[in-house]
């Protein structure tokens, strides 16, 4: 929890700092960069997250392999977090830093969960009603769980909207029981 309030803390002034300087989109896109590397690349996830090499270490091998990817601010800011020893909890502070950016464009994500892979026209459906519902530009990511039969989870946030047929059918059960029906 303490180092969640930390990231937050580091996101929110780098985003007040690329807002000020008008270069949200460009480090957006350099966050977005490393932020899929650290995941796609375990051990360079670990070497940088790990306490036994040196920082200056760190910093150059992400300067060897983003060297001129990035932006200069953006790399100024991963030798402070490193300097700072935050090296460990850089995943988070850029998780945090594109959904505060999203926050600061009014985009909500919504990650939803699916038993099959939605049509386009499924998509744009959905899309509309949460955008409607919310009152913002949306995202969404789509997960497949076979376990939920049809319909879908959504996830905004803390917000879960369960319409799967799973939970629909589980009600139905709890309705039942409570009326004293047997469904076994």
């Amino acid at each position: 929890m303490a180092s969640s309030k930390v990231a937050i803390r580091y996101a929110s002034s780098f985003l007040g700092t690329a807002i000020e300087k008008n270069i949200l989109d460009r480090v957006s896109e350099d966050f977005e960069l490393i932020y899929n590397s650290l995941n796609k690349n375990k051990e360079l996830k670990r070497a940088i997250e790990s306490p036994v090499i040196k920082n200056e270490k760190k910093i150059s091998i992400l300067t060897a392999i983003f060297g001129n990817k990035i932006s200069e601010e953006t790399s100024s800011y991963l030798n402070f977090v490193i300097l700072k020893g935050r090296e460990n909890i850089l995943t988070e502070i850029l998780e945090k830093f594109m959904y505060l950016k999203d926050e600061h464009y009014g985009v909500a994500n919504v990650h939803v969960t699916t038993a099959f892979d939605f049509t386009t026209e499924q998509e744009i459906h959905l899309q509309e009603k949460f955008a409607s519902y919310l009152n913002k530009k949306v995202k969404l990511a789509f997960t497949i769980d076979e376990k939920i039969i049809g319909g879908f989870i959504a996830k905004v946030g803390d917000t879960v909207y369960n319409a799967s047929i799973t939970h629909q059918l589980d009600l139905l059960k709890e309705q039942f029981s409570h009326s004293g029906v047997n469904l076994n």
